[in-house]
């Protein structure tokens, strides 16, 4: 008997790897994909659709299934009083959130975006030390050393890991003073709601599907909120297609397995897989556009290898 538990036990926990395994993978796949999916959205060479309406159709979706999420495992919670302090928390992680979403796009007003996808790259410090801090988690040397790798692959990769043969190969980066503030408060505040969101998910004793349920309705609310106070002209759906629904259902699922690596894991696993995302979103960017990579790609990937080994690889 004590056998078959054993190998019961042995199973499971085999299961549960693969399953951590696939989610992580299915993330770095979601996470590469994106920018090449908002190519094939444009017409003429610009976005046809709001953003605001994507990021409100995915915080929507996403409470959709924290819903059924809740009525398929939690179903016994759906008639329990749950007090106020376990909810609001989650209003200002979906601020902090929304605040940040809204100021890449006006941001991109005093940088070219070759200098946003350059320096954006910074949130990777600003997320680690902020982690360090808050949650009290001391990283080593080596561990430091393997995300500032991760920040120069990042950079390696923005500065020109990929080429489009008909255009000049010299990048030239713009930045006004304004610029680089807004991207100073664009990382500090990126770090911030992903680790606070961390620390509410791992400090609550209640299950993910029902905090994600609160952290999504107000994600919706203020997002609807922006949406209205921007009164943009046209419909809410206008220039959709059905790649701009692919890019809404997997927005929603990658922000669902984010959930469950912070709660079950850290924000510093969620820089790994955003980093990994690289090597996907080169080789669609080379299949579906005839980019070209070049030696900063292959710089930016070496980077990478590095930084896992480094912080996750036998000491």
């Amino acid at each position: 008997m004590v056998m078959f538990a054993n190998a019961a036990g042995s199973a499971t926990r085999v299961l549960r790897r693969g399953l951590w395994g696939l989610m992580l993978v299915l993330s770095v796949v979601i996470y590469g994909s994106h920018a090449p999916l908002l190519t094939l959205c444009k017409v003429d060479g610009t976005i046809p659709f709001s953003s605001t309406s994507v990021v409100v159709l995915v915080e929507l979706t996403k409470l959709v299934f924290s819903f059924l999420f809740l009525l398929a495992w939690d179903r016994e919670l759906l008639g329990v009083a749950v007090s106020w302090r376990h909810v609001v928390p989650f209003a200002l992680s979906a601020l902090l959130y929304a605040a940040n979403n809204n100021l890449v796009v006006h941001m991109q007003l005093f940088m070219d975006p070759s200098t946003y996808q350059v320096l954006s790259n910074l949130k990777i410090v600003s997320t680690a030390l902020l982690y360090s801090l808050f949650l009290r988690q001391r990283l080593s040397a080596r561990k430091w050393l393997a995300l500032f790798l991760l920040v120069a692959a990042g950079g390696s990769y923005s500065c020109g890991g990929l080429q489009d043969p008909g255009s000049p190969s010299k990048m030239q980066l713009h930045i006004t003073l304004v610029g680089l503030l807004l991207i100073s408060v664009y990382c500090l505040i990126s770090g911030l709601s992903a680790v606070y969101t961390e620390a509410i998910l791992k400090t609550q004793a209640l299950p993910l599907s029902l905090q994600n349920l609160f952290l999504y309705f107000f994600g919706v609310l203020l997002n609807l909120i922006g949406y209205f106070w921007s009164s943009m002209e046209g419909g809410f759906l206008e220039g959709f297609s059905s790649w701009v629904l692919v890019i809404v259902v997997s927005q929603a699922l990658n922000g669902l397995i984010m959930s469950v690596v912070m709660k079950h894991s850290s924000n510093i696993t969620r820089l790994f897989v955003i980093s990994c995302s690289i090597l996907v979103n080169a080789l669609l960017s080379v299949a579906l556009f005839n980019l070209q990579l070049t030696l900063l790609f292959f710089i930016a990937i070496s980077c990478i290898g590095l930084a896992v080994h480094l912080y996750y690889g036998l000491t």
